[in-house]
């Protein structure tokens, strides 16, 4: 069985993650930056002398396929490498994946990642 981790981060700390993703043995990911709330909800900042209301916080979501046997290992990592200990330092969720296939050559499933 093969696993998608999906992970929200704070963006200072995505080469920190990644360096200790691929310590762990992770060989590729995805980054995206998004802009989301949580527990957060956004904040205030003065622009110009006016004040206005930042509902999405920048983060980054980090995507990686790891097989079943490696999930719990990621996981830690992630949350070790991530925390701040301040609000909004992210989440993590665990899926499985159905099925995964290396375009260039066919193999699937974990032969694939």
């Amino acid at each position: 069985m093969v696993k998608l981790i999906i992970a929200t981060i704070k963006p200072f700390k995505l080469e920190e993650v990644r360096e200790a993703l691929t310590e762990a043995g992770v060989r590729g990911m995805m980054v995206t930056e998004i802009k989301g709330f949580g527990s957060q909800s956004g904040h205030t900042e003065i622009y110009r002398g006016a004040e206005y209301a930042v509902n999405f916080v920048p983060k980054v979501k980090i995507e990686i396929v790891v097989a079943e046997s490696m999930a719990d290992q990621i996981v830690q990592t992630i949350t070790k490498t991530a925390q701040t200990g301040k609000i909004g330092d992210g989440k993590i969720f665990v899926l499985d994946v159905e099925q995964a296939v290396r375009v260039r050559t066919g193999e699937t499933n974990e032969d694939a990642i």
